[in-house]
């Protein structure tokens, strides 16, 4: 994906951006699995203080060394008033027919550089990217274009084993109280319930906070539970009626914006307020977050505590693919593709993170910030990504800081006692095939149960349909050839199952791929797309169908692509190669290492608690 160029358009002008590029990138400006949903409705609605740090998402680290490297201001004086209101607020475009002119060396090396003023950046994006209708962001790349020319350089760092690396022994940690601050839906939340659980085992006090849906899912796993703002039904319903980042219509911003305010606010308290229920106070000695948290850092900058960031896709500049988020044909426009969604991403949050920052945090507003991805891996802040290196392996160039720790399960199908009607029809026939869409609502439901129904027919298939949240299943009479499912834990489902297709959200895409299945990934937003790609390169599943192109056709041909024994035997292959990764053991491993070379770098001098000496 590339970046942000014509897609902001000053409040002053309301006619739509014109300019129809011919697409060789677009960026899906989204979240992934539900997440950066929200960013976007200040740059399309205007906004109030114009700051760039890197997308507020893994923003701008905590310590000293980081800090350098933004301006602030005095707490009274904003940038509005420094560029005067106009200037200030923004709107997104949409995209008609006037061709873009392609993104150049010298437009690229603009974009890097953070001391270019914001108002000029603006303008250079504005003049070589368009936003699409369906909330894409397009520009095109020379086909010669080379890395370097783009601004785009990258490091590529001596590979080590992980297992040669030195790690803090868990045992040997001092007890912390951690917090793990999540935004998402269930399958976000699913992985550092495990994580959270192994943390706990160890000896430490862990906090969960993440949305109020998900506070019995925590409660009973063990861990104690805070609530953070946001509904994740009201952001999957958005990201999936607008295919990403842009608002359908102005009535939209509104809600979506309260949204997004209500999770930035409430991470403080999350960090530092007392249980709810019992009153048993609590404070942060660490953070562990997902990206879509988006204020987690300069909560950590305030309470001068250490953060890690954990996600299910990648998020850290590399040349080796794209930003999940972005459609970059080019390779040399990948590294820049994190770039121009962090951009994007940060545009569309800075005012409510400057909020958060002079009102609740008592820190200057940050009016410009080099942004996370142009420092790529060398950044202060770790990153750990919950995948299996044998379907994704780390980049050459991500150094040290991150990690890339396996999948992280959490073993939910030995507590699961399924309904007798399912066990009875799962023994009176074939393996079925599986289709769900977890929490995404799907907007005409009874079109797609027919199309899923008729596949299956014409295939020879028994079929399991999981109604979830999109309300699939509702059929005009019982077929015994098929099962309407409401809840069941993949890991013991699947199992069970011949294949699957699914969303593709990175959870869900694990369960199966664990459970050698061959995968149909019907991608609805954000990363999903990319994870449909990395099943298709390994051979388990066919292409990945988009939503908007799901049919008979493509499904029929879909299930007998999977239905081919050689997709099997890559299923089994890859399971088996899976087989012996312990993500969550992983996961904590990267913690405490991370933590461990944090204290051990001279370089940094991030205040931190006094029990990190022990390391």
């Amino acid at each position: 994906m590339a970046d942000l160029p014509r897609i902001l358009r000053s409040s002053s002008s309301n006619s739509a951006c014109s300019s129809n590029l011919s697409v060789t990138a677009q960026c899906e400006v989204g979240a992934g699995s539900g997440r950066t949903s929200k960013e976007v409705y200040d740059v399309r609605n205007g906004g109030s203080e114009l700051s760039g740090d890197n997308g507020g998402i893994p923003s701008s680290g905590i310590s000293s060394k980081s800090l350098s490297k933004m301006n602030t201001l005095p707490a009274e004086t904003s940038l509005a008033d420094k560029l005067g209101s106009n200037s200030a607020h923004f709107k997104f475009g949409r995209s008609k027919s006037v061709k873009q002119r392609q993104l150049q060396p010298k437009d690229a090396a603009q974009i890097f550089d953070n001391k270019i003023p914001v108002k000029k950046k603006l303008k250079l994006l504005n003049r070589i990217a368009t936003v699409k209708g369906d909330g894409t962001v397009e520009f095109e790349v020379p086909g010669d274009a080379e890395p370097e020319a783009l601004g785009a350089q990258s490091h590529v760092h001596a590979v080590v084993d992980d297992d040669q690396l030195e790690e803090a022994d868990p045992q040997r940690i001092p007890p912390l109280q951690i917090v793990i601050l999540i935004v998402g839906t269930r399958g976000d939340v699913q992985p550092f319930v495990a994580i959270g659980k192994r943390l706990q085992d160890y000896g430490h006090r862990v906090r969960l906070a993440t949305h109020s849906n998900f506070k019995e899912f925590v409660l009973t796993s063990g861990l104690e539970f805070y609530p953070l703002g946001g509904d994740p039904k009201i952001l999957a319903g958005y990201m999936v009626k607008n295919k990403g980042f842009l608002p359908s219509g102005p009535s939209e911003i509104p809600i979506q914006r309260q949204q997004m305010k209500e999770i930035i606010f409430s991470l403080l308290p999350a960090c530092k307020e007392p249980d709810l229920e019992s009153g048993i106070p609590f404070k942060a000695d660490a953070i562990i977050a997902n990206p879509p948290a988006y204020g987690h850092t300069h909560v950590a900058e305030a309470l001068k505590i250490p953060v890690h960031i954990f996600f299910t896709m990648p998020w850290t500049p590399t040349s080796e693919f794209p930003h999940p988020l972005s459609r970059v044909k080019q390779s040399a426009g990948y590294r820049l593709s994190y770039h121009i969604v962090d951009t994007l991403i940060w545009l569309g949050i800075r005012d409510l993170i400057n909020d958060l920052r002079k009102k609740k945090l008592k820190l200057r507003p940050v009016t410009y910030l080099s942004g996370l991805h142009s420092q790529g891996s060398d950044n202060d802040v770790p990153h750990a990504y919950i995948w299996s290196p044998h379907l994704v392996p780390k980049p050459k160039d991500w150094g040290p800081k991150i990690d890339v720790v396996g999948f992280c399960f959490l073993d939910l199908a030995s507590n699961y006692k399924p309904p007798e009607s399912l066990v009875k029809w799962l023994e009176e026939g074939d393996k079925p095939i599986y289709v769900g869409f977890g929490s995404l609502p799907v907007q005409e439901p009874e079109k797609m149960t027919q199309i899923i129904v008729e596949a299956l027919e014409k295939t020879g298939q028994r079929g399991i349909i999981n109604k979830g949240w999109g309300g699939l299943g509702n059929l005009a009479e019982p077929k015994e050839s098929i099962y309407l499912l409401d809840n069941c834990p993949h890991d013991w489902l699947f199992l069970h199952c011949k294949a699957v297709v699914h969303h593709g959200g990175a959870g869900t895409t694990a369960a199966g791929l664990k459970a050698a299945c061959p995968t149909t990934i019907v991608p609805f937003f954000g990363d999903q797309p990319f994870w449909g790609d990395r099943v298709h390169a390994k051979g388990v599943g066919p292409e990945p169908i988009p939503i908007d192109e799901f049919s008979l056709p493509r499904l029929v041909g879909a299930i007998n692509f999977m239905l081919d024994p050689k997709v099997k035997d890559h299923a089994i292959e890859l399971a088996k190669a899976m087989e012996n990764e312990d993500g969550v053991e992983g996961s904590v491993k990267a913690f405490f290492k991370q933590l461990r070379r944090k204290k051990q770098d001279s370089s940094v001098a991030e205040p931190t608690p006094s029990c990190f000496g022990c390391f």
